[in-house]
C-alpha cells in the first residue's frame, strides 16, 4: 500500500460507532483488505491531522443470503477503530447529522 487515500475506504456509520464517537472518542473507518495497524495510523495522522492514541482491527466475515432457491452472499470487509487522543479535535463526518 503506497497510497494513504487507498487505505481508509469511508467511515462507518452506525448508531454503535456514533455512540463510541461521542462517549470514548472513537472513530470508525471501512479500510482495505491488505491494510495494517501502522499504516492506519499514519494514514488518519497525515489526512486528518490528529493524533492516534490506538488503532483495532476487526474483519467482519462474509454473509449468506437467500432470495427463494438462490443462494448468494454479502461480502466481508475489514473495519478499523481508532482512538483519537485526549485533547486533539475529534474528526467531523457530517456537520448536520
Amino acid at each position: 500500500m503506497k497510497d494513504i487515500y487507498q487505505i481508509l475506504r469511508k467511515p462507518h456509520l452506525t448508531e454503535k460507532a456514533l455512540k463510541l464517537k461521542e462517549e470514548g472518542g472513537y472513530i470508525s473507518f471501512r479500510v482495505h483488505q491488505d491494510a495494517n495497524k501502522p499504516s492506519i495510523r499514519e494514514a488518519v495522522e497525515k489526512i486528518f491531522e490528529v493524533k492516534v492514541d490506538s488503532v483495532r482491527i476487526i474483519h467482519v466475515p462474509h454473509k449468506k443470503r437467500r432470495m427463494g432457491r438462490y443462494e448468494g452472499r454479502k461480502p466481508g470487509y475489514k473495519k478499523a477503530m481508532v482512538k483519537i487522543k485526549k485533547g486533539e479535535k475529534m474528526i467531523e463526518y457530517f456537520e448536520n447529522l
